[in-house]
């Protein structure tokens, strides 16, 4: 589902128009969460990020005070891949800039590696790490990039993958690590509903003792 629209920030604005005509307010009921891929138009020869439907050429700098811009103005809460996967810097310079208001989370630039997580923390390049058991290969990996990254006050967000099969195991990984966040899809394939069924499934076997984290697991405190 793609609409034809003119321009990036039309987007955000259709996204707005649909959260009022729910019935709800955009920043209160519900925020929005961003996945741009930054990789897929990056140009490394140039070192430069090309907006080819707007005919837009921006540097690095550019980047961070264009995603510095629309979280001003729009709902936004986290921004996934908003850079290069290699464009340490410019990630460094993003945090810098917005990471206390903004979860920034590392998808491409960390692919669930306790080393690149490692280095993401010494040179303060994120605030949040996407979490995928099948791409590090190994649950042990899995589970010392989670404990990597909450120890050193990042969050963690489960998330599935591409070719993803029912398997509901994310939605318990995602609960017994306290992630608080997990990012499976609009439930529109039995492989999406199947891990929203099991966090139901997880709610009811916890009772009392399960608590929903809610907006709390965006908070950087």
């Amino acid at each position: 589902y793609g609409p034809s629209l003119p321009s990036n920030e039309s987007a955000l604005e259709a996204v707005l128009e649909g959260i009022a005509r729910a019935g709800y307010e955009p920043g209160k009921d519900l925020v929005i969460a961003l996945d741009p891929a930054a990789t897929e138009f990056f140009d490394s020869d140039a070192n430069t990020y090309v907006l080819k439907g707007e005919g837009r050429t921006l540097s690095g700098d550019e980047m961070v005070e264009f995603w510095a811009d629309w979280t001003a103005r729009f709902p936004i809460a986290s921004i996934e891949d908003g850079l290069a996967e290699d464009d340490w810097s410019t990630w460094s310079a993003l945090q810098a800039r917005i990471g206390g208001q903004v979860q920034l989370v590392g998808d491409d630039l960390f692919v669930t590696n306790p080393e690149r997580l490692a280095r993401g923390i010494r040179e303060a390049a994120a605030n949040a790490i996407l979490v995928k058991p099948n791409q590090i290969g190994t649950l042990t990996e899995t589970l010392e990039a989670i404990a990597l990254a909450q120890r050193s006050a990042m969050k963690a967000v489960i998330s599935h993958r591409s070719g993803e099969t029912g398997d509901a195991f994310i939605a318990d990984l995602a609960v017994a690590t306290n992630a608080g966040q997990i990012k499976t899809g609009a439930p529109s394939r039995v492989d999406r509903v199947a891990k929203y069924n099991r966090l139901l499934g997880i709610e009811e076997e916890l009772g009392g003792s399960g608590v929903y984290m809610g907006a709390a697991a965006l908070s950087s405190e």
